[in-house]
């Protein structure tokens, strides 16, 4: 059986255009506006735009000053902006949708008017019906019992604009533009067919709000959902985590019949330009070969995105809130490739990562990848109800600021990245399994440190009384009070006087030189500092190395770092952090 091929000037036609989107999303606003503006043929172009790269590119030359494309978009891309900005989750917003109503009837009233009465009549009477009231004057009626507030255009229809509560500043439109709104849409739609317009007036009157907004959300989804953006009780199904068998049981193999068919397909092309190629799944597409599987896995990919963005409740309104949801998106397909792709060591080959990407779906790659993030949670949260710090009502704070921000992001709602500044966030999404691991090395080591508490001979009294406790100081003093023979008394600061004969031991000597570097813990202290734990636990000195030895190293190394460079005479315990000491000596 024989299918009808495009034209090839047809083709061509849309090849041409598809060029020229791509050079014009590559300009500065301004500069893009201009260049669509002097097309030969800037409806068709306009046209030609996906709506959801028409609506980023609106939004980047500003909506106000967009009136030019607003009046050579079609309906589909008028309906794609009314349904992006008009809603609040499940409810029309009165001032946002009049701000909209108003700038597409600014851009060219009489299409705005016939659009209204042919594709979104019922969206417009309820908007009325919050907007203005309506009476119909009787024959033998005098006008002026309807009071001042209200106009008339024909003695009959008896118009007032209805006076809403005050807005925050920048929430939609202010109340002198609505007013303009509503004048100059009565006054157009009276103009265009008074008949219509007394219809339009009674039926706005006889509206069922609820069922209305109803069937209009019904069918906003419908709309929407072409292009991802599901209802939000099935977008969140993104983060339904998936294992590596299940997602092989669920190959969905999709391939178009016919290259002409991916030739003409309505690729958006904003998401993939926010796309770094830094990361395994973008040099996975790109190690895919340029037949009729690229473009509609680009255009799954767009899709993917917009579901991320119900899910999160995000409103995307320019580039860069888009390039936080692209990044996310990218962050978890590779960290789902890698899964799939397991080579210990080693990044998974791009071939390899290719054919993954034309086996499975990407919504099924990114709940693999998202599923690592969210297993690292489930294992902080089984430990968290058994530790002995939460046992003993301490705050994730005792941790200290690098293993609490690590614990913190781990056990949010939707697990993240602990950062610290590195990349200019503090926190950020999971972008390779790198970071799972990075994440995960650091629960291993909260959790081995808390079991070693939880053998220890600690007398922890309310945890409120003692200032800035955390896991290093509450371990160095408990030490420090061992070697000075205090222990009996519990975990109390330290007298100054009593914490310089220990400092003189802990790193003995004169400060070095600015050139030179700290003074260092002799090895003998470390393996005291290990035996006194042995002692205390019960565990044997090699067991403790084992498991601990890399984390005290790190802190001894701390100690070294903060005050290695400090003479015994300048100890101040207003400035010692490691240490719990009494503010008098």
């Amino acid at each position: 059986m024989t299918e009808e091929l495009p034209d090839k000037a047809v083709l061509e036609r849309i090849k041409e255009l598809q060029k020229k989107r791509r050079d014009i999303l590559a300009l500065p606003p301004e500069q893009a506006l201009n260049r669509i503006l002097s097309d030969p043929q800037p409806a068709a172009l306009v046209h030609s735009f996906p709506e959801t790269d028409f609506y980023l590119l609106m939004h980047d030359i500003g909506p106000e000053d967009c009136l030019p494309l607003l009046a050579l978009a079609s309906d589909r891309q008028w309906d794609h902006v009314v349904d992006l900005e008009s809603w609040d989750r499940d409810r029309i917003e009165n001032s946002r949708v009049t701000r909209w109503l108003h700038l597409l009837l600014e851009a060219d009233a009489n299409r705005f008017i016939r659009w209204a009465l042919t594709q979104r009549l019922a969206f417009v009477e309820f908007c009325l019906l919050h907007n203005i009231e309506v009476r119909v004057r009787e024959h033998d009626q005098d006008p002026s019992e309807f009071g001042d507030d209200f106009f008339t255009l024909d003695n009959v229809f008896y118009l007032r604009f209805l006076k809403l509560p005050a807005l925050p500043e920048g929430s939609g439109i202010d109340e002198e533009e609505r007013r303009q709104f509503l004048t100059k849409f009565v006054d157009r739609l009276a103009a265009y067919d008074h008949l219509v317009f007394q219809n339009v007036m009674l039926e706005a009157t006889r509206v069922i709000p609820a069922e209305t907004e109803e069937e209009e959300y019904r069918w906003r989804n419908v709309r929407l959902a072409e292009k991802g953006f599901l209802p939000f009780d099935e977008a969140v199904g993104i983060y339904q985590p998936l294992k590596t068998g299940d997602l092989k049981r669920r190959v969905l193999p999709h391939r178009p019949r016919l290259r002409s068919e991916s030739a003409v397909l309505p690729v958006p092309a904003v998401p993939l330009r926010e796309i770094r190629p830094e990361n395994h799944f973008s040099r996975a597409l790109a190690a895919l070969a340029p037949d009729e599987l690229l473009p509609h896995i680009q255009w799954e990919f767009s899709n993917l995105c917009n579901q991320i963005v119900v899910a999160d409740r995000k409103s995307i309104r320019g580039r860069d809130e888009l390039r936080q949801i692209v990044a996310k998106a990218c962050g978890y397909l590779s960290i789902g490739l890698e899964r799939l792709i397991d080579t210990p060591g080693k990044d998974p080959d791009p071939r390899r990562a290719a054919q993954a990407l034309a086996r499975h779906p990407l919504a099924q790659l990114f709940r693999l990848g998202f599923g690592a993030a969210l297993e690292l949670k489930w294992q902080a949260e089984k430990w968290l109800h058994t530790s002995w710090f939460a046992g003993c009502g301490l705050r994730l704070t005792f941790w200290g600021e690098q293993w609490m921000g690590v614990l913190g992001g781990i056990l949010l709602k939707k697990p993240l990245f602990y950062d610290n500044y590195r990349t200019g966030l503090l926190y950020r999404e999971f972008a390779a399994r790198e970071d799972i691991a990075a994440a995960d090395r650091v629960l291993k080591q909260v959790q081995a440190v808390d079991r070693l508490f939880s053998v220890m001979n600690i007398r922890l009294e309310a945890p409120s009384r003692y200032r800035f406790l955390t896991w290093k100081n509450l371990l160095l003093t408990l030490w420090a009070r061992q070697r000075l023979g205090r222990m009996k008394a519990g975990l109390q600061p330290l007298a100054l006087n009593s914490f310089r004969r220990f400092f003189t031991e802990l790193l003995p000597g004169e400060p070095p030189a600015a050139d030179l570097p700290p003074r260092r813990i002799p090895d003998p202290m470390k393996a005291d500092f290990v035996q006194w734990l042995a002692d205390d636990t019960g565990l044997r000195d090699y067991e403790i190395s084992e498991t601990l030895g890399p984390i005290f190293e790190e802190l001894f190394a701390e100690v070294e770092n903060e005050y290695g460079r400090v003479a015994v005479k300048d100890l101040d315990p207003r400035f010692i952090q490691l240490f719990l000491l009494k503010t008098t000596s």
